[in-house]
Order: structure tokens, then sequence, then C-alpha cells
């Protein structure tokens, strides 16, 4: 029995491989926005897109971005509310505020702030 030959782009059945997108951000890490006025604190990762279609043809098209990229899962704030956030890591930027972000949920995820970012509590870490 012959095995298909493997390349770096594809897997053993011969279907392309999704390119390997890095991560700028971390879980714990506070970010803003990089066009509109919120921030928030990382809580998960996706390593490509993977929300609905529903969800990315509601973004107008000419500021769409790449589904080929991590997004990130935020809990976020703006002057008015906090809320969870889908951002595409081209539309995100670190924030040098050194200031918590005031959200609900942050209690049950992370325990501390420190340095610009959280730390995950024990029983969250993989």
């Amino acid at each position: 029995m012959t095995r298909p030959s493997l390349s770096p782009d594809r897997v053993a059945n011969g279907v392309p491989m999704p390119p390997v997108a890095h991560a700028r951000f971390n879980v714990g890490d506070v970010v803003r926005h990089r066009l509109f006025d919120f921030r928030g604190v990382v809580f998960d990762i996706d390593p490509v897109f993977a929300n609905t279609d529903e969800w990315y043809d509601a973004i107008p098209e000419d500021a769409r971005p790449a589904k080929d990229q991590p997004f990130y899962h935020l809990l976020a704030e703006n002057a008015e509310s906090s809320y969870v956030a889908y951002v595409s890591q081209a539309n995100l930027l670190p924030d040098d505020s050194d200031e918590p972000v005031d959200h609900p949920a942050i209690g049950g995820l992370f325990d501390q702030y420190s340095d610009g970012r959280y730390q995950l509590k024990r029983e969250h870490r993989h």
C-alpha cells in the first residue's frame, strides 16, 4: 500500500490545510479597538474566523476583515455598557491605559489584574 505524499500545506487525504495564523494577543491581555471607542480583555481566541456568515455579512463590505486571521472574544466595555465582542486581529491594538476593564464577567474567569493583563483562574487554564 502506498501512502499519499504529504506536503506542509496538505493533510493526509489531500485536503488543503488552512493557513497558520499567529495570535498577536493572549488570553488575559487588555486591548482596544483600532477604529471604535471600546476596549476589553481577551478571554478566547479563534485561529481564524469562526462566527456565522450572518454575523460576517452584517459588517459593511468595505470594512470586512479577512477571515484568515485570528479573531478574539473580548469582555468589552465602552462609556455606556459592557458586552461580549468578537474582533479581528487587524482591528485590535494593545491598550496602554493600565486601567482594568469594568465587566461583570471578569471575576468568573480571571483572578487578578496587574501590568496591563489579567491572570486566568486556575480552573480555566489548560
